[in-house]
């Protein structure tokens, strides 16, 4: 793929995620209610796309409650400001193994393991234009947790979501990952061109390197559309590198929580400092309804499935 900086960015804020950040940063949106304002701040701040997963309101705990995604969905769509919605499709795929020497002695506690169409029913009830899927499996950070996707899950999932008429956003957190993305448009399971998320520097994927990261870019079929980025203090570098290498970009309290050493952030300030350097690169951002006629998708009410 030549390399040419892309000038007309859609910026995708992940407004809270499933990690277990609840606890290290008071911003770290919870509630239904928080969650919405703070995806609505962010759209305001500059961000065409809000990536949503929702948390216990009392704990902060990451979970898939169907009647808290309602609620963010419906808070979102009546928000004052318009913006592209994206839900996770990633929960349901959580594998704990007992230990080293017992791994069958599955640590039932941390693990939550469900079937394709219930890992997309707030999908189908939300019908929000994006939704992720993670296209493979990997030993995600240390102890014995897995993070499960078959390529039987993938294929059914995709499916439902292409049946839905929901843009799914391939998760590639290394190589094999977006070779079996390209498989799943080959098949006809994904419409081409597909939208595809490059996670970098996500333990134990892909490093977040400039060799590997470029690797990545280069392995993505020139028709698609790409994001990218890359956790903690490299968030920031990666919203110029995938401008650079002609991406669009993502930022937000699921991959950093700071917004420089010692000062906790919010959505908000990651996507205006984003904005602010994206700008200084000589880019600008695209609005909501410029990165619908871009990626064809359609904002709809919740129930409103195809024909």
């Amino acid at each position: 793929m030549p390399l040419e900086m892309n000038r007309k960015i859609f910026l995708t804020a992940a407004i809270t995620g499933a990690g277990a950040t609840q606890d290290k940063s008071r911003l770290v949106p919870r509630s239904p209610k928080e969650i919405a304002e703070a995806a609505i701040d962010a759209a305001k701040a500059g961000a065409a796309i809000v990536h949503c997963h929702v948390r216990d309101p009392e704990t902060g705990a990451p979970c898939r409650d169907l009647d808290l995604y309602r609620e963010v969905t419906d808070r979102i769509r009546s928000a004052d400001i318009d913006m592209v919605l994206n839900l996770t499709a990633g929960v349901g795929g959580d594998l704990t193994f007992g230990g080293v020497e017992t791994p069958m002695d599955i640590d039932a506690a941390e693990t939550d393991m469900a079937g394709a169409t219930e890992r997309m029913a707030h999908i189908r009830a939300c019908l929000p234009e994006i939704c992720t899927l993670d296209c493979g499996s990997m030993n995600f950070g240390d102890g014995d947790y897995v993070m499960t996707n078959t390529t039987a899950m993938l294929r059914a999932m995709g499916a439902q979501m292409t049946e839905l008429g929901v843009k799914p956003e391939i998760e590639a957190f290394d190589t094999g990952h977006l070779w079996f993305a390209k498989q799943l448009v080959r098949e006809g399971v994904l419409d081409d061109p597909a939208l595809v998320q490059l996670c970098m520097g996500v333990p134990w994927g892909a490093p977040n390197d400039l060799n590997t990261f470029m690797a990545m870019v280069n392995n993505v079929p020139e028709s698609w559309n790409w994001s990218a980025f890359s956790l903690g203090r490299d968030q920031m570098p990666y919203v110029a590198a995938a401008a650079l290498a002609g991406g669009n970009v993502r930022v937000g309290l699921e991959d950093n929580l700071y917004l420089e050493r010692g000062v906790l952030a919010t959505n908000a300030q990651l996507v205006a400092k984003a904005a602010s350097l994206l700008s200084n690169m000589g880019a600008t951002l695209m609005g909501p309804q410029e990165v619908r006629d871009q990626l064809g998708l359609s904002k709809r009410a919740p129930g409103d499935l195809p024909a």
